[in-house]
């Protein structure tokens, strides 16, 4: 495959929820989900993200995700598949069966809780890239994996890996953007992975969002970047302003239980269910998520 190109690496990718029925993965929820998505302008939906619970599920239902998401978007957008690990064999196989699924990219968190150094990182990374040929990106979310990438590492894995193309950034660091871009060029993609830096990470040099908010909100989030690429700030301050409110409620309780709840009483989701340890939002917590959505105009 040829990874020159990664021009359509762009824009709205949303990391879908994964929908529960009984506890088990509930695939027909999960493809109209994707559906909703492209009737609402997304450049892209991510399998397996934060925001699918992947540690709470089993590598061959990770797979299995991949493979409806494929069927359901039907070569209309871009399917990118998480799938990271602590694991590199298990990162390896995940990375494997979801090119043979059909991704069109993989999304590959850093390794977490072993708390690797920068050289292991490297070598990590260059494993990865050389068993598959379709474009990665980094997924770099130091506050869940417990470790950063620094901005040497992340060059020297670009170096050697062409396939390694882009980062998504779920970090409050608006600093390490603007270094990236300055260092790697306008080529490498940057996606913004935290709510409240969208507007501010696609101003500096990012060219689209990876957000949780995408399950609720996609054609809004679409409004918001192409708000900034048209360089109508004046328009996507508002935008950013009127999504603050649905921005901080997403993490007023581990993702993607607040997510999970809005899209449940939005008539999105049949059921509100998550896997242990994961839980549902509390009573409390629901009741103010209701206030939010009563401000909210949640498309079906």
């Amino acid at each position: 495959m040829d990874v020159s190109d990664t021009s359509w690496l762009h824009g709205v990718m949303t990391p879908l929820v994964t929908p529960l029925r009984d506890n088990e993965v509930d695939h027909k929820t999960y493809a109209t989900l994707v559906e909703r998505q492209i009737r609402e302008g997304v450049h892209g939906v991510v399998v397996n993200g934060t925001s699918g619970e992947p540690s709470t599920l089993t590598m061959r239902e990770r797979t299995q995700l991949v493979e409806t998401a494929v069927h359901a978007a039907a070569e209309r957008v871009p399917v990118l598949a998480a799938t990271g690990s602590q694991s590199l064999t298990e990162t390896l196989t995940l990375s494997r069966e979801a090119v043979s699924a059909g991704a069109n990219a993989l999304l590959v968190v850093t390794p977490y809780y072993i708390i690797p150094p920068q050289r292991g990182l490297v070598d990590y990374y260059l494993r990865i890239a050389d068993a598959v040929e379709i474009p990665i990106l980094i997924y770099h979310i130091p506050r869940r994996a417990a470790v950063g990438l620094e901005l040497s590492t992340l060059q020297q894995i670009v170096k050697r890996a062409p396939n390694v193309v882009g980062i998504k950034h779920s970090a409050h660091d608006l600093g390490f953007v603007a270094d990236v871009v300055a260092t790697l060029g306008p080529t490498f993609r940057v996606f913004v992975g935290v709510e409240d830096l969208s507007m501010p990470m696609l101003i500096v040099g990012a060219v689209g969002l990876i957000n949780a908010v995408g399950n609720l909100l996609p054609g809004r989030l679409g409004e918001l970047y192409e708000a900034v690429k048209a360089e109508d700030l004046r328009r996507a301050r508002a935008i950013s302003e009127e999504l603050a409110e649905v921005n901080a409620s997403v993490f007023w309780d581990t993702n993607p239980i607040a997510v999970k709840y809005m899209m449940w009483r939005s008539g999105l989701l049949a059921n509100n269910e998550h896997r242990l340890p994961m839980m549902p939002a509390t009573p409390e917590l629901c009741l103010r998520l209701d206030r939010v959505l009563e401000r909210l105009a949640v498309p079906a």
